[in-house]
């Protein structure tokens, strides 16, 4: 892969990112402290506003809101990806899909990209993987830049029985857990296991070293299962989500792909392609399932505190993507809007970054590497996308290093041709989204008086001159990250085209589409 020009700042610098991360974030007790240990636990399909703390009306999760009132809550954290593969690359290489190509969840990572705990390990840190690597679809070998492993082939099994499951998704395997080379069986729940893998490697861990532990949780990936002590918890609840009717999507000039969603297997009126989709129901089983991820963060601080080990540690919390349950008449993910694309982020390091802040600023998948690295002292590769908001986060920076757009993108698949190629800008009141190879509109959504992204402005004559800015501003970051090529690679994996012969009818061209001659 080429070199590309350095788009981290200068603390990524050898020199300069060592001496940042030991002393310019390190204020009071620790201005003279040895790099810190780091926890990231990353949880699957999380959405951004599905814990107590963004105000949910019924969910209980108190150990990750208790990242938010001791450390830092992410108001603004979104994914260039929202699709697990190709956001957990980003993550782990601080690259756009673009660059590292790992764009739908049948391809593995290129053998030549740089994981960022590669640099943790040069920096001395002792590193561990547990739970979901899900690159390349069965692989589950221990990877490079990790000296413990646990992880299992696809998407694994919440239970190794099956039960609790109302279908199979693509990727299901009930092979177990590779554990640094050697087959093991799953015992019981998967978040529980995972959790249990992780204390235990803490618990006997090279002390004399820094830690990077990455928690890597198959929960709460569909088909939403939760631990048996949750099944039923939320059972009288009711969806928090207004799904819209295909008149209303129409009205509010949402693209025809949109409204042809709706009736597909990442759409209300076929959801998996089953005659009995609730999103209702499906969403009570995911909020049932994000309990178990909030005791796993609960029982991991519980060791760090016991151990003596949380004042010394950075513990970050996040979602790989989001996930849609009726917005937009959609489920699922892939697409570029809030509930899709945005995500729960939280971090807590006692003595650098204050507690109880709401860091209001952008922040990308993208930007965890460079960010973790600069937090460690460690080297940031040249070939990034991202940019470490580290001093930004800890109230240090006596410049401006925070983010003012982010590049959104998603490729079409073959697998679930229902959603296209778009790209999108993200970043402060205004979303700009373009779709590439189809007849249809673009989509262009003022956020603070419309969060539901529901009223398309697209054709609004008052917005044509931001619009046509936010189209450059989209060029010019897929140009300063060589973006202008599509990855293009082959089919694997099933096929879902179907549509219901009895559901939502195929969307008209939009009026304004037919006119007598070319001036109208």
């Amino acid at each position: 892969m080429p070199q590309r020009r350095l788009l981290c700042p200068s603390a990524c610098l050898p020199l300069l990112l060592f001496t940042i991360g030991l002393l310019g974030c390190w204020t009071g007790q620790h201005a003279s402290a040895a790099p810190p240990n780091i926890v990231f636990v990353l949880c699957d399909d999380h959405r951004y506003d599905c814990i107590g703390a963004a105000g949910h009306p019924f969910i209980e999760t108190p150990h990750i809101d208790a990242i938010a009132s001791s450390g830092a809550m992410f108001t603004n954290a979104y994914v260039t990806t929202s699709l697990c593969s190709p956001s957990r690359a980003s993550i782990l290489t601080g690259q756009y899909a673009h660059n590292h190509r790992v764009v739908d969840n049948y391809h593995p990572v290129d053998a030549d990209l740089v994981f960022f705990p590669q640099q943790l390990q040069k920096a001395g840190y002792q590193t561990a993987f547990i739970g979901k690597w899900h690159m390349g679809g069965d692989i589950d070998d221990p990877q490079r830049g990790f000296d413990h492993w646990v992880a299992f082939k696809g998407q694994g099994t919440y239970w190794p029985d099956g039960h609790g499951t109302t279908r199979e998704v693509p990727q299901t395997t009930y092979d177990g857990f590779n554990v640094n080379g050697k087959r093991v069986d799953q015992k019981g729940y998967i978040t529980d296991e995972l959790t249990d893998y992780a204390i235990d490697w803490l618990a006997n861990r090279q002390s004399d070293k820094p830690f990077f532990l990455y928690v890597s949780h198959k929960g709460v990936h569909a088909d939403f299962v939760p631990a048996d002590r949750h099944r039923g918890r939320y059972d009288d609840q009711p969806l928090p989500i207004p799904i819209p009717t295909p008149e209303q999507m129409a009205a509010g000039k949402l693209p025809m792909w949109v409204r042809n969603q709706r009736n597909s297997r990442h759409g209300v009126d076929f959801g998996y392609n089953m005659a009995d989709f609730s999103p209702t129901v499906y969403y009570r089983r995911y909020c049932e399932s994000i309990l178990a991820v909030d005791d796993s963060v609960g029982r991991l601080d519980q060791f760090l505190q016991q151990s003596g080990l949380a004042d010394d540690t950075v513990f970050v919390y996040m979602g790989d993507n989001g996930f849609q349950f009726g917005d937009h008449g959609l489920i699922d993910k892939r697409v570029a809007y809030e509930a899709s694309a945005k995500v729960p982020l939280l971090m807590k390091a006692p003595g650098r970054i204050p507690a109880g802040q709401t860091y209001r600023h952008l922040i990308g998948n993208i930007d965890i590497a460079p960010t973790l690295l600069e937090a460690a002292g460690a080297e940031c590769p040249a070939a990034v996308d991202g940019v470490s908001l580290w001093q930004s986060i800890c109230g240090t920076s006596t410049e401006d290093v925070t983010r003012k757009h982010l590049l959104y993108e998603y490729y079409w698949e073959r697998n679930y041709p229902h959603t296209p190629t778009l790209h999108a800008v993200i970043g402060g009141r205004w979303k700009y989204i373009r779709c590439h190879g189809l007849w249809d509109r673009d989509e262009f959504y003022d956020l603070e008086n419309d969060p539901e992204e529901m009223n398309n402005l697209i054709d609004d004559p008052s917005h044509q001159g931001r619009i046509k800015s936010m189209n450059q501003t989209l060029w010019s970051l897929l140009k300063e990250s060589e973006g202008n090529e599509v990855p293009l690679l082959e089919d694997r994996g099933p096929n879902f085209p179907w549509r219901h012969p009895d559901h939502a009818p195929q969307a008209d061209f939009p009026n304004e589409y037919f006119r007598e001659s070319e001036k109208g």
